[in-house]
Parts: C-alpha cells; sequence; structure tokens
C-alpha cells in the first residue's frame, strides 16, 4: 500500500519537477554553451566555438576591475547603512508614542516600491540640481545646489538602493525585538540601565541571527543590483558606477555580444555562489553556538 501511495506521489509531483527543470536547468545549459561560441547578434552567423575565450576577453576587460570594485563599495556600504541605521530605528519604534503605528507602516513602505520608480523618484524629486527638494533645501540656506548624480555618483546610488532597503531589515529587526522578553526589559530599566546600555547588551546580542539573515540576503540581492544605477547615471561618468551587473548588460545589449555577456554571467553567478557559501557557513556557526 505504501508503495502505492509513493508511486502516486512521485506521478503527482512530476509537473512541478518539470517545470522546475525547464525554469532553471535549460537557460543555464543555453547559457553555459553561448559562453563557449562566438556569437554577436549583428553577425549571428558566425558562431563557431571559442572555448575559454570569451571568459578571458571579459576578465581583461578594462572596465572588470572597476565592475569589481564598485561592486563590492556598493554592496558594503548598503549593508552598513541598512543594518545600522535599521537597528537603531527598530530600538525606536518598539517603544510606545503617538501615532507609532502610522510611522511603522510610513517607514517600512519604500521596500514595496519597485527599484526602476524609487530610482527615477530620487534622480527627479530628491537628487535634481535644480528643481530637486536637495537643491532647494540649498537655495533656503544659501548654498550652491550640488548635481549628485554628476559630482558624486556612487554616493547617490548608494543612498537610493539604501533607502529602498532599509525598511527590510527595519522590518527583521522591529519583529525580533517585539519578540524580546518584556520581564527582562522592564528588570533593567527598574535596575537603571540606560538606553544605550540596554541597546548595547540586550538588544544586540539578541539581534544576532537577524543581522546575519539580512546580512546574507541582502549581499546576494547587492550584487546583482542594476536598475538604479541603469536608470541614473547609466554605469557612468565612465565606469564610476559601472558594476558587475551592468557590465555585463553593456556587453550584451550595448555591445551586442551574447556570448561575451554570457561568460560574465556565469562569473558572476559563480562569485555570488561562493560569497553566500562562505555567509551561509559563518551564519550556521553562529546558530551552533547560540543553540
Amino acid at each position: 500500500m505504501s508503495r502505492h501511495y509513493s508511486k502516486q506521489y512521485k506521478i503527482l509531483l512530476a509537473p512541478s519537477v518539470i517545470m522546475l527543470f525547464l525554469w532553471m536547468i535549460v537557460p543555464l545549459v543555453m547559457t553555459i554553451y553561448f559562453s563557449l561560441i562566438r556569437y554577436n547578434l549583428l553577425y549571428p552567423e558566425q558562431n563557431e566555438f571559442t572555448g575559454w575565450e570569451n571568459y578571458e576577453f571579459f576578465l581583461t576587460d578594462i572596465a572588470f576591475w572597476p565592475a569589481v570594485q564598485n561592486t563590492l563599495v556598493l554592496t558594503g556600504s548598503v549593508l552598513f547603512l541598512t543594518v545600522v541605521l535599521g537597528l537603531l530605528l527598530a530600538a525606536m519604534m518598539i517603544r510606545a508614542f503617538p501615532g507609532r503605528g502610522i510611522v511603522r507602516v510610513l517607514m517600512i513602505s519604500p521596500f514595496f516600491i519597485m527599484p526602476s520608480v524609487n530610482a527615477l523618484l530620487w534622480k527627479n524629486m530628491m537628487f535634481h540640481p535644480v528643481y530637486g527638494i536637495f537643491a532647494w533645501i540649498s537655495q533656503q540656506i544659501g548654498l550652491q545646489p550640488i548635481d549628485w548624480l554628476a559630482d558624486y555618483p556612487m554616493l547617490s546610488v548608494v543612498i537610493i538602493v539604501s533607502w529602498n532597503w532599509l525598511p527590510f531589515a527595519l522590518l527583521i529587526f522591529m519583529t525580533s525585538l517585539l519578540s524580546f522578553d518584556r520581564e527582562q526589559r522592564e528588570a533593567a530599566m527598574i535596575d537603571g540601565a540606560g538606553a544605550l546600555n540596554m541597546f548595547r547588551y540586550m538588544y544586540i546580542p539578541h539581534l544576532s541571527q537577524p543581522i546575519a539573515v539580512v546580512i546574507m540576503i541582502q549581499t546576494i540581492f547587492h550584487l546583482s543590483v542594476f536598475a538604479e544605477i541603469y536608470v541614473t547615471t547609466g554605469g557612468g561618468p565612465g565606469t564610476d558606477t559601472t558594476n558587475l551587473a551592468f557590465l555585463i548588460f553593456a556587453q550584451a545589449l550595448l555591445q551586442f555580444d551574447v556570448g561575451i555577456a554570457s561568460a560574465g554571467g556565469l562569473i558572476v553567478v559563480i562569485l555570488a555562489n561562493i560569497v553566500a557559501f562562505f555567509l551561509i557557513r559563518i551564519i550556521g556557526k553562529n546558530l551552533m553556538k547560540e543553540n
């Protein structure tokens, strides 16, 4: 009887497995195939086998190492801002104050804005050197407006991405703090523990697991930031904001070289998996220590 049910279970599960196979494995195999041939959309008839030539060309591209550096700077800066500000705001949001429910909703709302829309909002409403809000504030205090996207392109992208992802970290940290033992918190307040000491010795250790999870998830996503760069700076000036994802886009759609873009995509996938592997190991060790 058990074998009969097991067979029926496998039959019912087969369509999902097949769809998952077609959705994941087939594109990966095609990407590997294109990375090993010379395939340019302008010359589709020239598709001979090239071996590792596309990988060598991508790795030796003059823009590759600047793109790696920009990817690390962008990822590290956004992680620092979202984790630090998320912790501080979460500690504030768990305290009772008038209108706390509305403030929580407003603080979480930016996470539901699409990255391209988020970039357009900041580009036209905040950073614009003529009619942007920052330009208006500068004029009101007698300063010269700053063209943020031209003068501070990487900082501008970091601010845009951080604003979009800060609610994610805030939501995780706030949810974890709300599960903190209220009696322990009240006992610490009765003993005279200040807000800074409670945050340092009580909240931070309690949030070690959520912090690790936030860092892991955001790192994986920030390694492939594209929409914010494409909408605002276009990878420039020069290669100042070109990360690995935008470099692949430039190879694929600006230079029409599918082979090199496929090789670059596989290289980025390998790098992302290496980072994820070490992050998961670090998180696993922290969980084992605490358990």
